[in-house]
């Protein structure tokens, strides 16, 4: 593969990861609908902490991979048995959404430093991140030849910054559409499609 297009694949592959419903994006695009807290410090943590995530992914794997070459062979299946569980929560989300986002759930006003701890309790409390940024996207990463394996994590790393800059410093302007819960079904059958693609490129690669 050319670099850009592992740098893309891993831009694609990032969003679709990162971009899944879940209290860290939810919280994140409250904050920012609602205005009450600066989102550059927010934006920042999670983009650092997402960084962290995939150099731990991408180093860690590989030296797993230099140890016991076999094992990327066992983590691809847990990565093709993860993207199909994934897309099935996913896909059933779609089929049966919730209440979409209440913006107006909480009255008190956070202060930056308050709204960041809650943030990293999202980020580092949650064990998806570990499977979605560490196990899966390390693992996509090392079956990249040579120093592409740092080209995907690049991508990925774009991603975070397009993504969270996104709900971060757009979400104001989205307050119409993710307060209903059509915006989160149509976000969520995008990801189970994707989720599901994924998995197949897995089992034919």
């Amino acid at each position: 593969m050319t670099t850009t297009s592992t740098l893309l694949m891993g831009v694609g592959m990032g969003l679709g990861l990162i971009a899944a419903v879940g209290a860290q994006n939810a919280y994140i695009l409250q904050r920012s609908i609602r205005g009450d807290v600066k989102m550059a410090p927010l934006v920042g943590f999670c983009v650092a902490s997402e960084a962290a995530l995939i150099l731990l992914g991408v180093g860690g794997v590989g030296a797993l991979v230099e140890s016991a070459p076999g094992a990327i062979t066992v983590m691809t299946w847990i990565g093709v048995v993860f993207l199909l569980t994934y897309g099935a929560f996913a896909a059933y989300r779609a089929i049966r959404p919730g209440d979409g986002l209440h913006a107006d759930g909480d009255a008190r006003m956070p202060s930056t430093l308050g709204a960041v701890a809650a943030c990293a309790a999202f980020t580092w409390l949650n064990p998806h991140a570990y499977l979605d940024s560490v196990v899966f996207l390390g693992t996509f990463a090392n079956q990249q030849v040579g120093d592409l394996r740092w080209v995907f994590a690049a991508g990925a790393f774009l991603a975070g910054i397009l993504w969270f800059s996104l709900i971060g410093f757009g979400g104001k302007a989205l307050r119409g559409v993710f307060a209903k819960p059509g915006a989160w079904r149509v976000l969520d059958a995008g990801i189970a499609v994707m989720m599901f693609v994924l998995a197949i490129g897995l089992i034919l690669g």
